[in-house]
């Protein structure tokens, strides 16, 4: 793994790839190195007007690239069902879990739950559900769930899972993304469970300049702080390509065990891919068999083709 960089990616052709939030960041990056690879992908966005840009821009910058824009909105059940049932191909080797938000003031999603965790949980639990049958269907499948680092400042409440008592935006924003690695733990242990080859992994950028850091700030009207998040993005940060390469990593290097948490190598903040240290809270099956059975409830996904072990 050590020096691992988009150049170590291997061949994709013949596979397809679903990346959500793929209009920019990360996802962007994402998309465009798996297309450099022969990939067929599918850019999964809420907004047509930037899904449709950014599909453009990666077929300037890959000449011949098999990408296409398909509406998804992670903050609307109905949507995701929308996106599923209309999903054309008859195979699905890639779906990457990339789309988020991140410490916003305080909202609900089309369904009533808070943004944050059902925009980054609930709205990726329901997709990898309703495509978990192509999944399965297609041999050497996998499941790329994008977490952070800052999972660490906040294991979930199962008791007020939509922050109905109290809102602290990163809180908020920290137990979804812990939410992201108990849905990776449980889905593993799941498909283990199932004798399923799909595997199911999480990956985090470490420190990247995306434009998640800005986004919460400006729609709080908190100026000083949006524009001190722009000036670690320039100074501190390290350019999303960096940052989309323990995605790719997850996503395409051999041999990436389930479960597994890859981030940057150095401190967790920038590098190459490499082990990540998670919080044990995040490991714990419990855990992740309550919050499985909440996202159950809540979304009105049921994974029926995984039997519980």
């Amino acid at each position: 793994m050590s020096g691992w960089s988009e150049k170590d990616i291997p061949d994709q052709s013949g596979r397809t790839a679903v990346v959500t939030g793929a209009n920019s960041g990360l996802g962007y990056v994402t998309a465009r190195e798996l297309s450099r690879r022969g990939a067929r992908v599918v850019l999964a966005c809420r907004s047509e007007a930037r899904g449709t840009e950014a599909g453009d821009r990666l077929v300037t910058e890959v000449p011949g690239a098999d990408v296409e824009f398909t509406r998804l909105d992670l903050g609307d059940l109905a949507s995701v069902r929308d996106f599923a049932r209309g999903f054309p191909y008859d195979r699905l080797d890639l779906l990457v879990n990339n789309a988020g938000v991140m410490a916003l003031p305080y909202g609900t999603t089309v369904d009533g739950f808070e943004t944050q965790f059902g925009v980054n949980h609930l709205g990726h639990f329901a997709l990898t559900g309703l495509l978990l049958p192509m999944l399965l269907d297609t041999p050497g499948a996998r499941v790329v769930t994008v977490s952070s680092e800052a999972h660490a400042m906040a294991n979930i409440d199962l008791r007020d899972l939509n922050s109905e008592r109290r809102y602290r935006r990163w809180i908020a924003y920290a137990r979804s993304k812990t939410a992201n690695l108990l849905f990776t733990h449980e889905l593993a242990r799941r498909l283990a469970g199932h004798g399923a080859d799909v595997v199911a992994a999480a990956a985090h950028p470490g420190y990247a300049a995306t434009n998640l850091q800005e986004t919460g700030p400006r729609m709080a009207g908190r100026r000083f702080v949006e524009r001190f998040m722009a000036v670690g993005n320039r100074f501190f940060a390290q350019s999303a390509e960096a940052g989309a390469l323990p995605t790719l990593y997850a996503a395409t290097a051999p041999d990436v065990p389930p479960d597994s948490f890859t981030g940057p190598s150095l401190a967790g903040w920038r590098g190459a891919p490499g082990p990540s240290w998670r919080a044990p809270w995040t490991v714990n099956d419990r855990a992740g068999e309550l919050l499985w059975a909440a996202s159950e409830e809540l979304t009105g996904v049921t994974y029926d083709v995984l039997k519980a072990v």
